[in-house]
């Protein structure tokens, strides 16, 4: 018999269960979405890099001066109605540039932590799974991976390897690729680390246990029943992912070994100031306030991520 409670519907007491049964749904995603917006960093973040986004990619078709037309009349000014961020030295507009160049800085941060998040999602995996030998060998190559000098390693690569691939994929595909891939495959080795400690710990559940004892297979357990577990922190990782990999690729371009200068990244805007910092700082300033600004947002949300998938933190 159902339980009664003081609180009266209508003309007879409600029941507990019918009170149940009136309450919403609440799923995991329904919970981390309430959480992640209690944290108003992460909001905030939300907004400026929804609206960096929209202007990378549609701003362009509204704002329409070719990033390529050459005014020397116009070089090096500043700020104004006319050019919102101003000139370089050859009176190319740079609001034109930045909205074109965010549009492969941010390309590349997402396409880099993709190669990652699979990387290090498979071997961390298999690490903890299985365990033993496989374990000992995949973390002896994660840790010499991680004994790299990043820095030093890309730059060597990509004076290796830029120049056959600019000859086989075109000079502006073949950069791309190469720089997406070496801090793609650069990046993999926290993830792996963090992947198979939760396996490490998941595997050991009871319900794992009880899938092994019906008959599931070793890939049913590890992408059905483990995988979705860890999801919380391969999610996490890949926005600060992404935030460390557009200020790898604008650490590239402000060195020179990034894309070329058909290619106006934000790094490479950068690069090009460095010159005329005395004359023109506002050339620098812009490109730097978008990295900064596009770094900082994917920082908040990852941390707002963290806390919102924290089943500790839901309430």
């Amino acid at each position: 018999m159902a339980t009664t409670v003081t609180v009266q519907d209508g003309l007879r007491p409600a029941t507990v269960s019918e009170t149940a049964l009136r309450r919403p749904s609440r799923s995991l995603w329904s919970d981390a979405w309430r959480q992640f917006r209690r944290h108003h960093l992460a909001m905030l973040g939300v907004y400026v890099l929804g609206f960096l986004l929209l202007m990378t990619l549609f701003g362009p078709l509204v704002y329409r001066v070719p990033t390529d037309a050459i005014d020397y009349g116009s070089g090096l000014l500043g700020p104004s109605l006319q050019h919102p961020f101003g000139t370089d030295d050859l009176g190319r507009d740079l609001l034109a540039r930045a909205m074109l160049g965010g549009r492969v800085s941010m390309a590349v941060g997402v396409v880099a932590v993709l190669i990652a998040i699979t990387l290090g999602t498979v071997i961390g995996a298999v690490s903890g799974f299985f365990g033993g030998q496989v374990d000992s060998a995949l973390m002896r190559v994660t840790d010499l991976f991680l004994a790299l000098p990043q820095l030093p390693f890309l730059l060597m690569v990509v004076y290796m390897f830029r120049d056959p691939l600019k000859k086989v994929l075109g000079p502006e595909v073949g950069i791309f690729v190469l720089i997406v891939g070496v801090i793609g495959a650069l990046n993999w080795m926290p993830l792996a680390r963090l992947v198979r400690a939760s396996f490490l710990s998941v595997k050991q559940k009871e319900f794992v246990e009880a899938a092994r004892c019906i008959g599931a297979s070793d890939n049913r357990l590890m992408l059905a029943h483990i995988l979705p577990n860890t999801l919380s922190s391969v999610i996490v990782a890949a926005t600060v992912g992404v935030g460390a990999a557009i200020i790898t690729e604008s650490a590239l371009s402000f060195l020179g070994v990034g894309f070329p200068p058909d290619m106006p990244t934000w790094g490479r805007l950068l690069y090009d100031a460095q010159n005329f910092l005395d004359l023109a700082p506002h050339w620098a300033i812009f490109p730097g306030l978008l990295i900064f600004l596009a770094v900082l947002s994917i920082n908040y949300i990852g941390d707002g991520l963290r806390d919102a998938l924290d089943p500790r933190k839901t309430q």
